[in-house]
């Protein structure tokens, strides 16, 4: 009997303690509006630099209140423009030279790690997929809510190193002797992701 009073009184404990417990809160998915977001773009050379912008094809931003904790994006490789409408540029930079964008025609980013920096500033990390190549890159991005519900993801400065995804066209890394004719390794993209419920 004195057992059974046991058994039932931990029982009892087990239960009042559980309901203590708060079950984890899902995150809630914001989709990235395709119509408001832009991805631009900045390679440099020697003798000077192209600039231009890449569509985005998808997304979505995973936030617990109003902290960012995950999410991804597609990116469109068959809609690089270059912004002085060069057609040869663009149709070099979609060729294997560069992004194959026949072969790969989409590109990805998905979010492994978040950290708080300072103020709306966070580090965010994640994979990069570049012609079926991944590398983890961190890099700053500002969180902002807006009045009408939405929330703009800002990076305004994120460097990629071309080489790491097998891009090697007139790199002086790995072309020594390439001389003036040289393209730096590294490219500059600027993301801004606008996303509503």
């Amino acid at each position: 009997m004195k057992l059974k009073i046991t058994s039932l009184a931990l029982l009892l404990i087990v239960v009042a303690s559980s309901a203590f417990i708060a079950a984890p809160v899902k995150p809630v998915s914001y989709k990235v509006d395709l119509t408001k977001s832009t991805l631009t773009w900045v390679g440099k050379k020697l003798t000077g630099s192209h600039n231009g912008t890449i569509d985005l094809q998808s997304g979505d931003l995973l936030f617990d209140g109003k902290k960012l904790t995950g999410g991804n994006f597609t990116i469109n490789m068959t809609t690089i423009k270059d912004a002085d409408k060069s057609a040869n540029l663009e149709k070099h930079l979609k060729a294997d030279d560069f992004f194959g964008a026949d072969k790969f025609a989409t590109s990805t980013f998905v979010i492994k790690k978040v950290a708080a920096a300072s103020g709306s500033t966070v580090n965010v990390t994640g994979d990069l997929t570049i012609k079926g190549i991944t590398n983890s890159i961190t890099f700053p991005a500002t969180i902002a809510w807006n009045a009408d519900g939405t929330v703009t993801a800002s990076a305004d400065k994120v460097l990629v190193d071309r080489t790491k995804y097998g891009i090697k066209y007139r790199s002086k890394g790995m072309f020594p002797d390439v001389g003036d004719k040289m393209i730096y390794d590294e490219f500059e993209l600027a993301i801004k992701l606008v996303a509503k419920k």
